[in-house]
């Protein structure tokens, strides 16, 4: 949904929402990737996404995962116990 520069990309909570309700989704998983190559998540990446939960838990739309994917791998949130 958006471009970022070599440290960071914005995102917005009501825009990932906005998207969601455009393609009547009722469950998301959440991917972007580390250009470093190390897919594991930052602290800003866990932050953001119990924004992103929090602000479509009112829409009954759940957040199945959420994927960080580097050269060295992919890192699942789901699996890593962070959501």
């Amino acid at each position: 949904m958006n471009r970022g520069t070599v440290d960071h990309a914005p995102v917005y909570p009501r825009e990932v929402a906005r998207r969601a309700l455009e393609l009547s989704a009722s469950a998301l998983i959440l991917v972007h990737n580390h250009p470093s190559g190390d897919p594991t998540p930052s602290s800003a990446d866990v932050d953001m996404t119990r924004q992103i939960v929090e602000a479509v838990r009112p829409l009954r739309i759940t957040i199945h995962d959420h994927l960080v994917v580097g050269r060295d791998g992919t890192a699942s949130f789901k699996a890593l116990g962070l959501m």
